[in-house]
């Protein structure tokens, strides 16, 4: 009987547990990355998302705002029963005034693409 051969079939299913090991730890490992990498995605994603706040600030609102810059705003603050224009950067936020005459909420609702569709909603009525 060849001993040698003997040998490597007694040595062998240790081989293979061996690599099985090493196969299930390169999974486990692969699995975790990619659980990081999916945690990361999704945290930068809600941080470009800029989703309102949570808690309620009653009094304060930001009834309107439109972009100006790739990180510059002019938004339109409601406190009480006053509203401000202000302009805001990364840096700082300023007022550039006080609105004498408060935004009613049928202008704020009221755009141009929606002035249009109801428009041609009620020619479509009519005929």
């Amino acid at each position: 009987m060849n001993w040698k051969a003997f040998g490597l079939l007694l040595i062998s299913p240790t081989v293979w547990a061996s690599t099985e090991n090493q196969l299930n730890l390169a999974t486990t490992f692969g699995s975790l990355l990619f659980v990081i990498a999916l945690i990361l995605l999704l945290a930068w994603l809600l941080k470009r998302m800029r989703l309102p706040t949570m808690n309620n600030q009653k009094g304060l609102s930001v009834v309107k705002q439109v972009s100006v810059g790739t990180r510059e705003r002019i938004i339109i603050v409601q406190a009480g029963e006053e509203q401000f224009l202000v302009g805001v950067t990364p840096q700082s936020i300023q007022l550039i005034s006080k609105l004498e005459h408060p935004l009613a909420q049928e202008e704020l609702a009221a755009s141009p693409f929606a002035n249009q569709l109801t428009q041609l909603l009620k020619k479509n009525d009519t005929n």
